[in-house]
């Protein structure tokens, strides 16, 4: 079974922005660099005969390319627990018009999975089960940047004990 996902990758700059500002808030599990990167689509687990049928059918996604900006923190929590710490990306239109299309390739191809409301972010730092609070003061500051989208990319998701690692299976050029 493969673990994907669809997502783009935020060029050096970007990501060396949002590194600069991770730290100083306990029982943070702080991403590292390598992991940083706006989810389009989850996929979840697929069979190895699936792969090949996926990276296919994205090459037919087609969308011009586009600029998006970062800017400020926020937090996903379920039953008043913090569980994760996020850089909020500006929804744009042709961000939702790609997101759109990956939606409609993948779900050609697998079993419809339950829709959930998109909420685009990158992921700064996961919280274990006794995390309570984080003080919305202290989230950290970011300023607003924003970068140009070239391409988006499907990743594979492998889970250790020490977290999680990603890995390029395609990348996908924009224009």
């Amino acid at each position: 079974m493969h673990r994907l996902f669809v997502a783009i990758r935020p060029p050096r700059q970007i990501r060396e922005l949002l590194c600069s500002v991770m730290g100083g808030i306990g029982g943070a599990r702080w991403l590292a660099d390598d992991q940083l990167h706006l989810t389009l689509r989850f996929i979840g687990n697929v069979d190895t005969n699936q792969v090949g049928d996926i990276v296919t059918a994205l090459r037919h996604v087609r969308c011009e390319q586009f600029t998006l900006a970062v800017q400020g923190a926020g937090t996903f929590a379920k039953n008043g627990r913090i569980h994760t710490l996020w850089a909020g990306v500006q929804r744009s239109e042709p961000l939702e018009r790609l997101r759109r299309r990956a939606d409609r390739t993948i779900d050609g191809l697998l079993p419809a999975q339950p829709k959930r409301a998109y909420a685009p972010h990158i992921t700064l730092a996961r919280f274990g089960g006794s995390q309570a609070l984080v003080d919305p003061l202290g989230l950290p500051a970011i300023p607003c940047a924003s970068f140009d989208v070239q391409a988006f990319q499907l990743f594979e998701s492998v889970l250790s004990k020490d977290g999680p690692s990603y890995s390029t299976i395609e990348r996908y050029e924009l224009g």
